[in-house]
């Protein structure tokens, strides 16, 4: 385990406390807001997971989608509200990209709605030629995501 001001980061699935994450995701996130319980114990489970702990007691998560050789998607990333302030979300960030990039990986994505400056410390920008990317985005939270974004600036 990586340790910091009383905190350690783990990467062992065995030290994800599922519910708590659930809980910040499916209630208190704003892009994952009402997601079922299955879809958070699928994405984790097929997902690279970062975690922060406290006092034995999860405070912070990081999500990674990769395939480990070329890409990789940063997600779900959460502080929990009484531990936000004190680096955590950059600090799984930059230890996810250092950790893949050491795999080999050399591309990395990720969404914000308000913490460019956070993951602009780790060396994300925006997207250099975002017109040759597309989606399809089924999501029933959607509108209320784009609304938010629009919203923030």
């Amino acid at each position: 385990m990586r340790t910091r001001d009383g905190y350690a980061m783990s990467t062992d699935p065995a030290d994800l406390d599922l519910d708590r994450v659930h809980q910040w995701l499916s209630v208190e996130s704003y892009w994952a807001t009402g997601r079922a319980r299955e879809v958070t114990e699928r994405a984790f489970a097929g997902s690279r997971v970062w975690s922060v702990l406290h006092d034995g007691e999860h405070v912070a998560v990081t999500r990674v989608v990769t395939d480990g050789a070329t890409f990789a998607w940063v997600c779900d990333v959460f502080v929990a509200e009484e531990h936000r302030g004190r680096g955590l979300g950059q600090w799984m960030v930059a230890e996810a990209v250092a950790d893949l990039r050491a795999e080999g990986v050399q591309r990395f994505l990720l969404g914000t709605r308000d913490a460019h400056e956070v993951y602009a410390r780790v060396g994300f920008e925006p997207l250099a030629g975002p017109q040759r990317f597309m989606e399809i985005d089924d999501r029933p939270t959607r509108a209320a995501i784009l609304a938010a974004v629009g919203a923030a600036g």
